[in-house]
């Protein structure tokens, strides 16, 4: 059984196997937790998604699945990429959420990984209710079927804690 924790802090500075990226499809870097993790880590993580671009994803990475790169500089051995779906009060686009978390793992499975760090995928710029976001990434964590031992939650600001903190409180009645 994965262990689950939440951590609020800088997703970029957590020493774990695979830190979890909340990218948009074309790898390339962006905003929020992307741009982080693409500053903090160098330009080897920039180098190895054009590589992934110019290879196997020439239209770039599609929601709801993910690849992994070098950490670069970062204090993990991997990034795995992943690129959450914008949140949408006319369409139901949880099982995409859900299928990050899912692919996440998967990813870190295929690499040996047993210790990863997630950030709340699409709950920033992606407008996915926070709440919302943490019930389906805490439900889709411990569900999932995986050697990972340990998932940690990193989280910007106390409001994203306590969206998980309430989430892992809801699984454990």
């Amino acid at each position: 059984m994965t262990h689950l924790q939440t951590r609020r802090g800088d997703i970029t500075t957590v020493a774990v196997d695979a830190i979890v990226n909340a990218a948009n499809s074309s790898l390339l870097g962006g905003g929020g937790v992307d741009g982080a993790i693409h500053r903090a880590g160098g330009p080897e993580i920039l180098a190895a998604c054009r590589e992934l671009r110019a290879t196997t994803l020439p239209d770039g990475l599609p929601a709801g699945r993910a690849v992994a790169t070098t950490a670069g500089r970062l204090p993990a051995r991997w990034v795995i990429h992943t690129v959450g779906p914008v949140y949408s009060r006319a369409e139901n686009r949880s099982a995409t959420l859900a299928s990050c978390y899912r692919e996440s793992l998967r990813v870190a499975d295929d690499l040996g990984a047993r210790t990863v760090a997630f950030p709340a995928v699409s709950a920033g710029v992606y407008g996915w209710p926070m709440d919302d976001a943490a019930r389906i990434a805490v439900r889709t964590v411990v569900d999932a079927a995986t050697d990972v031992e340990t998932v940690v939650f990193v989280l910007f600001g106390d409001g994203a804690k306590a969206a998980f903190d309430q989430a892992l409180s809801e699984l454990a009645r």
